[in-house]
């Protein structure tokens, strides 16, 4: 076996050890496009040997779907399938992991009419909301992370020779996520600590405002009287840990929703809908979104603002080194997963409810109370930088350094 093999089973291993933590007799969902299906049956394969009841994978193909974007009309992207959003809630009812693969064109969808990609993300968010609303709360295992293909791996990689672009995609993936270390289990388990002991600091701090400061950037955000910063690993509703996102190097909270104020400039391009908005700056006033603007993607960015209601404000606030494996490839992403644990972000919508003390038995309503917000959509931005400064304000007034150049100030 070549050391390529070993880091993909090694990876593969990482993902459901680590990552959705597969328990014996437990169902697996993947969400996957087909160019993640070579990894997918390694994937499915090792579920099995590890005591998966069942591997259930529900396969998206980008080419169909931009057939679609070009030749169906406005009103069938108005509707999602009640059964597929029936079958999702049901899996999760009954225990079931779910795995959310990325692997496709981050510019899938540039040209589309932006009312068909608008329509298509309500309708789906809509009928999708009690299995987010499930995820959001960690009632079972959740995870998301990326796989090479030719298409994402020619747009990270445009100037290395076509037939080695696959292969330096899943070597970069391998860093990152740790696998390509003799004992990446372990790594996990070290970084994992590492991200806790953060997140503890900052609870035991409890901070009334975060004041950030960088070149297009001076913000604002404060804080529910309830907030619980988060990092690395997190429970689901029988006690099994399980890690969100691979990789991540993150801590995390909710900001009150109408505690934002100020303007932010974003750090990296985001990839929203099959789109990307690159060079953008977002001002608010009272938590609400009040003016934005984009060299690139600009009608991208006004339909995922205005979404619905909730999308006019902030649900996520995470705090993540400069001086971190992702940042310190030099590499951009063109997509989330990634590019979100290279810097400081936000995200626009909806507020994760374990981001609050007891939030995961609350309901919505109980959960707007606290302070959080409620969307059809959450998508993070980026706003860090080498140049970003964050202060920590407590109750009293006192201002503590928490970012200086981009880097841990604690």
């Amino acid at each position: 076996m070549s050391n390529f093999e070993r880091n993909l089973e090694k990876y593969a291993e990482v993902t459901l050890k680590v990552g959705v933590n597969i328990q014996k007799g437990q169902k697996l969902l993947i969400r996957c496009g087909l160019t993640a299906a070579d990894f997918v049956r390694l994937l499915t394969k090792k579920a099995y040997e590890l005591g998966a009841k069942d591997v259930i994978v529900d396969w998206k193909d980008s080419e169909i779907t931009r057939i679609k974007y070009d030749h169906a009309p406005l009103e069938s992207f108005q509707e999602f399938p009640a059964w597929v959003a029936q079958g999702y809630t049901k899996l999760v009812e009954e225990g079931a992991a779910v795995l959310s693969i990325y692997s496709d064109d981050p510019d899938l969808l540039r040209g589309v009419e932006t009312p068909k990609i608008a329509a298509a993300q309500k309708a789906q968010g809509q009928a999708l909301s009690k299995f987010r609303e499930y995820i959001q709360s960690d009632k079972t295992s959740w995870n998301i992370i990326g796989v090479s293909s030719k298409v994402w791996a020619a747009k990270v990689f445009p100037d290395v020779p076509e037939e080695e672009q696959v292969e330096k995609l899943w070597n970069a993936f391998f860093s990152i996520a740790r696998v390509d270390q003799d004992d990446p289990i372990q790594a996990w388990k070290d970084h994992d600590k590492k991200l806790h002991d953060k997140a503890d600091f900052l609870n035991e701090k409890k901070y009334k405002f975060l004041h950030y400061e960088a070149p297009g950037t001076k913000l604002t955000i404060e804080l529910p009287e309830k907030h619980l910063w988060l990092g690395g690993s997190s429970p689901n509703e029988k006690g099994i840990d399980f890690f969100a996102n691979i990789p991540t190097e993150e801590v995390f909270t909710a900001p009150l929703k109408t505690g934002v104020n100020g303007y932010v400039s974003s750090t990296k391009p985001l990839s929203y809908g099959g789109n990307l908005i690159d060079n953008f700056k977002i001002t608010f006033e009272n938590g609400k979104i009040v003016d934005f603007e984009a060299e690139q993607g600009y009608d991208t960015l006004k339909t995922l603002i205005e979404t619905d209601e909730g999308s006019h404000f902030l649900g996520e606030v995470a705090l993540v080194p400069h001086n971190s494996p992702i940042s310190n490839s030099n590499l951009i992403f063109y997509n989330t997963l990634f590019d979100e644990n290279a810097s400081n972000h936000l995200a626009i919508g909806s507020a994760y409810a374990f981001s609050f003390e007891d939030g995961k038995q609350m309901t919505r309503d109980q959960l707007a109370e606290l302070g959080a917000n409620n969307s059809l959509v959450h998508q993070d931005f980026m706003v860090g930088s080498a140049e970003m400064n964050i202060d920590g304000e407590t109750a009293d007034g006192k201002k503590e350094p928490l970012f200086r150049n981009g880097n841990w100030a604690f």
